[in-house]
């Protein structure tokens, strides 16, 4: 696959894995600040859930690159890079669910590189592949304490399918932390056609 080009920001591409990922994984910080927890609502924009205000705390997800391993160079899954002006800042793990969806295991932008549109070119790239292999649609998971990542797959024409309060009680009995499934699916007829993400610009 050809390197893909955010025309909004000409120094960000999106590229295959290749040797250096473990490396930039180490080199990241994927934390993020979580300052509220949101009452998802399905069917309701995001703007709208009620929000519980909380003292804010950095939370980071412990990412292992070979978890992903055998993710790479396979036939129903690949693992994508985001550049900004050649340095590795983001990345993308999709594979084909068991239920006919593509599933993204995992998205990630190194904090300084956000605000950057790298997740919305992740995002794109996930769809290009999905629709290459003409899956129906793209599934994902996030949690209601990452109220900027569920905006985002809003804009992006995701929507929730399902909620579920007990995912992490196994961890902490006491956590608020609740899990949301985002579906994007394709060729939905209740989608504006006009509206929905427009494949990214390929480049040699």
């Amino acid at each position: 696959m050809q390197p893909v080009m955010n025309p909004k920001y000409p120094g960000l591409s999106v590229r295959v894995a290749d040797e250096g990922f473990a490396p930039y994984i180490w080199g990241s910080d994927f934390s993020f600040e979580v300052a509220a927890y949101g009452a998802a609502v399905i069917g309701k924009a995001v703007e709208h859930w009620p929000v519980t205000p909380i003292v804010p705390y950095r939370k980071c997800y412990g990412i292992d690159p070979e978890e992903f391993s055998s993710f790479r160079d396979a036939a129903d899954s690949a693992i994508f890079m985001a550049y900004l002006d050649d340095e590795p800042v983001g990345h993308l793990v999709i594979s084909t669910n068991w239920n006919g969806f593509a599933h993204i295991d995992e998205l990630a932008v190194h904090a300084p590189a956000r605000r950057h549109g790298v997740a919305k070119a992740l995002l794109d790239v996930a769809q290009f592949w999905s629709r290459k292999k003409k899956l129906p649609g793209i599934m994902l998971e996030t949690q209601n304490n990452n109220l900027g990542a569920c905006r985002l797959y809003e804009r992006c024409g995701y929507v929730i399918g399902g909620i579920d309060q007990l995912r992490y009680r196994g961890i902490d009995p006491n956590t608020a932390e609740v899990a949301l499934f985002w579906y994007r699916l394709f060729d939905n007829p209740l989608e504006n056609p006009l509206s929905s993400t427009a494949s990214p610009r390929l480049v040699p």
